[in-house]
Parts: structure tokens; sequence; C-alpha cells
């Protein structure tokens, strides 16, 4: 008797619905990370918030994004992927609500970083689900419509925000480049049990609650002091931080290695890294998302507060490089 998993890659495997409907899903989460990016004057100026502030409104979903991204992926091995991509779009949802109607700047900062644990839980899943229902040629074309819908987010977020603030619906102003995800943050949950199959990869084996500590903890105590260092003048925190991050990491790692040699189902597995191809790829990720991120996040700052231009031709300036994408 064949099994539902089985049934499942067999039936949805010549089929493009769940790679559309999981790529719709991270194209907004991923879409946050840059989007709200022009609308950083309009934040300051209607919330009545200093410079370091507003840019905690992206450094803070960036931030969050990281320290969980390890865990939402390993939650989806143990609960499943659609499992985890339903609740991760459920809360990224609501979240993105809740930002657009924020009603002071560090409501709208912790609103983001929930926002950002949401994405975290949500965006492992997208290749999980693709790895899982496609094979062959067919997982090959999915992986490049992932690709093309991970390089549009980025260059496309700018745009996207300053027509949203440009066409200023209902008077929402900056609060449109959040509220836009929850309408079809409501459709692709809709969509979701109907289409994508229910992959369960899990085992038995438990949530390595101790591993996902230490990696949020390191994580967190590295990339705090980077993005708020330089704004407070580099204080004694910040620095003993980093210094901190190194012991953290040594036992992160000492104790991932130590729960693969007793086949205890590790968050990550150390004997990854010494493949070429998956070594490559990790730094060619964090690579891409350290440049492009911390780039678009300048020159739009650059843009509207040094040259003094408004959203939309500061949205607009990055269509050349979608062009050169498409190219």
């Amino acid at each position: 008797m064949t099994s539902p998993q089985t049934a499942g890659r067999a039936a949805d495997s010549t089929s493009w619905a769940p790679l559309v409907v999981v790529l719709i899903g991270g194209f907004i989460a991923f879409l946050d990370f840059f989007i709200a990016n022009v609308a950083i004057p309009s934040i300051q100026s209607d919330l009545a918030a200093s410079a370091p502030e507003t840019q905690l409104v992206m450094v803070g979903y960036g931030a969050a994004l990281c320290v969980g991204l390890i865990t939402g992926g390993r939650m989806g091995d143990i609960f499943g992927p659609r499992r985890m991509f339903l609740i991760g779009l459920a809360c990224f949802t609501a979240a993105s609500a809740v930002c657009g109607f924020a009603p002071s700047i560090w409501f709208l900062i912790v609103a983001r970083v929930f926002q950002g644990l949401a994405s975290a839980m949500l965006t492992p899943q997208v290749l999980a689900v693709v790895s899982h229902v496609y094979t062959g040629q067919a997982r090959s074309r999915a992986f490049s419509a992932y690709g093309l819908m991970l390089g549009l987010s980025g260059l496309c977020g700018q745009l996207i925000g300053g027509i949203l603030i440009a066409l200023d619906v209902a008077g929402l102003d900056w609060r449109t480049v959040f509220l836009i995800n929850v309408p079809i943050g409501l459709v692709v949950l809709a969509l979701t049990p109907r289409i994508v199959p229910d992959i369960r990869t899990g085992t038995g084996t438990k949530l390595d609650l101790p591993g996902a500590a230490l990696a949020i903890v390191s994580l967190t105590a590295v990339v705090l002091p980077l993005l708020e260092g330089r704004e407070q003048g580099w204080p004694l925190w910040a620095w003993l931080s980093l210094i901190a991050a190194v012991p953290l990491f040594v036992l992160f790692i000492t104790h991932q290695r130590r729960l693969a040699a007793r086949n205890a189902a590790p968050l990550i597995d150390p004997g990854l890294f010494r493949e070429r191809g998956f070594a490559v790829g990790v730094t060619a990720y964090f690579v891409y998302f350290m440049s492009m991120g911390s780039f678009f996040l300048l020159f739009a700052i650059y843009l509207q507060e040094g040259k003094g231009w408004d959203p939309l031709p500061s949205g607009l300036l990055f269509t050349t490089m979608s062009a050169g994408f498409f190219g």
C-alpha cells in the first residue's frame, strides 16, 4: 500500500501549484527584509523617532530572522515543513498587521522582532517542501525558481515599497508596506492545506533545546553589538558581547559534535561542513545577505536623507538592478 508521503510526492511532482504557494509565502517574508528601507524617513517623521530607533525597525527584523533560522529549520524537520510553514505564515501575517497599526516606534520595533521570528519559522520550510515534493529535473527547476524568488525579493523590495508609499492608500502612508502582507498571507494560508502535501520528516526525535538556546545566544552576542555598537559609540558592553561570543560558539559546536557522535539529532550536523558543496553554498548565502542587505539599507537612507529623494524615485532607481538580474 502506498504511503501518504509517496502518494503526495507522486501526485505533485508534475504540478507546480505547491511550488507557487510556498514561493509566495517565502517571497513576502524575504521582501520584508528590504521593503521597509524606503519607509525610514516616513516612519521617523510620523512616530517622532530618532535615527537609531528607526534603524532598529530594520535591524530588529533581520536580527530575529538570523538568530531563529537554525531553530526554525530544525522544527520543520521534527514537526513537518507544511505545519511549520502554516504556523510561521500565520504568525508573520498577524505580526504584519500589528506593524501596520503600530502607535509608537518601540511598539513597531517589538512587532518587527516578532515578525522576524515568524519569518525564521516560515522561510526554511520553502526549501524543505521543494526538496520533498519534486525530484529529478523538476527539482532542479524548482530550486532555480527559488533562487529567482530570492533575488527578486531583494531587488524589487525598494520599488514596491516606494510605490505603496506614493499611492498612500487610505492615507496609511508607510503602514501599507506592512499591511500588504495581510491579504497575501491570508490567501496563502487558505491555499496551503489544499495544495501543499503534508510531509512528515521527523523520526520521533526531540528539538535540541540546549543547542537552540546556545545558537540563539551566540548569534545574538555577535549580531546585536555589530548592529548597535557603532550607533552607541562602541560602549564596553558591545566589546564584551563580541568577546563572549567566541566561547559561546565553541560551546555550541562542541555540543553539536557530542550529539552527532551519539546519533542524537543535533541542530546542525557538523559533518555537513566537510562537504565542499555545502560549505561553499552556506558561504555564498552568508555573503549575499550580508552585502546586499546592508547595501540596500544604506543606499535607501542616502538617497532619501542625503539627497532628499522621495520614496518612489528612490525605489525606481533599483529597477535597473532588477533589469540586470533578469538579463
